[in-house]
Formats: C-alpha cells, structure tokens, sequence
C-alpha cells in the first residue's frame, strides 16, 4: 500500500504512538499489505445477507460436517468436555462453531490478515472506522509476538485461526488453554476450546438453558413479530399472540421470534438467551440457527 495516503501515514502516526511500535517498522508493515477488491466484493454479499435459510442451511447443515463434526469430537473429547464441565458451555456448540466458522480448523482462510484488514481500512469507507481498529489490534498482536504478520492467514474479514477471531477479540477473550505461555487459535485444541467458551460466557451463556424452539402459529398475522436480534419479547407475550412452542418454559423467560423462509413455507424458531449469545459470535439469525442445528446433530448418537 503507499503509505504517503493521508489516512495511512495519519494511521502509521497516531498508531505507532499508541501502541509503542517503531514508526518505519509500521510503515514498511503496511507497504507491504496489497489491497484486494475480492475482499471488497465478498464484504458486499455476504452468505447470510442475500440467502434464504434454506440455501444458507445446505451450506453449513451437511451431512458431510455433521459426520466430520462427530469424529471430531471423538478425537478430542477430554478436552472439549473438560471446557465444557469448567464453563457451562456444551462441547457440541463450541464444536458446531468450529465446524461453520472453519471447518473444525481446516479452512481458516486464504488471505493474509494483513492484506483484508489493510484493504477494509483504507478502501472499504463503508466500514474503515471499525476496520482501522482491528488492524491496530493486529499490529498490537503483531508486537507482541502472537502473530507473524507477513504470514497469518485470515478470512476476508480478518478473522483469525479455527474460531475465527476479530483481532480485538483475540486480545480480549481469547484464552491459554494449556498453560503453556503462548495463545495459539489456530492448532491448539485447548486454547481453542476454552476461547470460544469464553467469548461465549463473556456474552452471558446461561448454563443449562435450551438453544431454541421450534413454534407454530394459530394467527398467520404473527409472522410480523420477526424481533431481529433482541430478545424482546417474552414466551407468555408469544403465547398470548397464539405462538405455540414445542417445549415448556416460563411466561416470563426473554426470547425473540424468527421467521425464515424454508423451501416451501415459513418456519418459525423462537430463540433463548442462548440462541442470542450465539448471534454475538455472528450478528446472523440464520447463523445462530445453523450453529443450534449443528450442535445438535454433533451431540446425537451417530447412525
């Protein structure tokens, strides 16, 4: 990138105060980031912005990462269930995350970190201001010795290693697992595990508390209730609309109301705390479900 753009010198400037890095190191960093419209083109269209569930659902929904999520965690169940016993958070759901982020840490991505998070800084306006952030973050991590940033692979967006970390939050929850002294998100089961169950807590997991359910309505007119991402409605405010849920739970537990179109009719999920804690992860109705679904096909019996 030319570092001598306003906005990039300003940024080399005012970040190599913050974050006690030496200036030309940062510069030449970033003369070697290459600004990518792939990255721009993706950032416009992403999968669950312009599917409907059940294309999004053929997607992450497979019986082949069904299959691969189940031998997955028979590979490593001592320490998924370890995570899972300490924090409250099942071993399925950290799994289902692994397995629609990457794969279960097969696919964390095709581009250098350094080049998606340069490119939606500084060509991306739509969202520089929040991507000037994480690129900080990075050249934080980069510091630090927690990444190579010539090398880190990443998603489109930055994420980075199996749980798909934005660089702040890397910083932020991510966890050493095993003690070791080092954090590392992309190979290390343990440090793996134990971040997504803290970025997961650190959103407010309710141990024991169910995903979602699956609903019906008496009055077609209910479908307009779709409540986005806030829980903001209750089960008995639902009930006395004529939503019928397929499991018991309180009149007063907070919930939300999805409808999403299926390939012949609407269907309708009404999502706990849980559910939404799911949506931090990704800001995606349609993701929290395929997550639910993954994790409960991952924790079923196998065929």
């Amino acid at each position: 990138m030319d570092t001598s753009r306003p906005e990039i010198a300003r940024f080399v400037d005012e970040v190599s105060v913050r974050q006690h890095v030496d200036h030309e190191w940062l510069k030449r960093l970033l003369e070697e980031a290459q600004s990518k419209q792939v990255i721009i083109d993706t950032m416009q269209k992403p999968a669950e912005r312009v599917k409907p569930w059940f294309e999004y659902r053929r997607i992450f929904v497979t019986e082949k990462r069904i299959r691969e999520g189940r031998a997955f965690y028979a590979a490593h169940q001592d320490v998924f269930d370890g995570v899972a016993a300490r924090t409250g958070v099942p071993a399925s759901v950290m799994i289902a995350i692994l397995g629609a982020e990457t794969s279960y840490g097969r696919s964390v991505g095709t581009f250098r970190a350094l080049d998606a998070l340069s490119t939606l800084a500084f060509d991306f306006p739509a969202r520089a201001a929040y991507f000037r952030g994480e690129l900080e973050q990075f050249v934080a991590l980069a510091r630090d010795g927690d990444v190579d940033p010539l090398t880190a692979l990443s998603s489109y967006a930055g994420a980075l290693g199996a749980p798909q970390f934005m660089p702040t939050n890397v910083r932020k929850l991510a966890v050493d697992g095993d003690g070791d002294g080092t954090i590392d998100l992309y190979s290390d089961w343990s440090d793996i595990a134990e971040s997504v169950a803290n970025y997961l807590s650190h959103h407010g997991w309710v141990k024991g508390e169910p995903l979602y359910a699956k609903a019906t309505l008496l009055d077609p007119d209910v479908e307009d209730l779709h409540s986005g991402l806030d829980l903001n409605t209750t089960v008995g405010g639902l009930r006395r609309l004529g939503v019928v849920l397929d499991l018991p739970a309180p009149d007063s537990t907070p919930v939300l109301f999805a409808a999403l179109r299926d390939v012949d009719a609407p269907i309708y999920r009404v999502g706990f705390k849980n559910f939404w804690v799911i949506t931090r992860y990704n800001h995606s109705l349609m993701y929290a479900l395929a997550v639910s679904e993954l994790s409960e096909a991952i924790g079923a019996p196998g065929p």
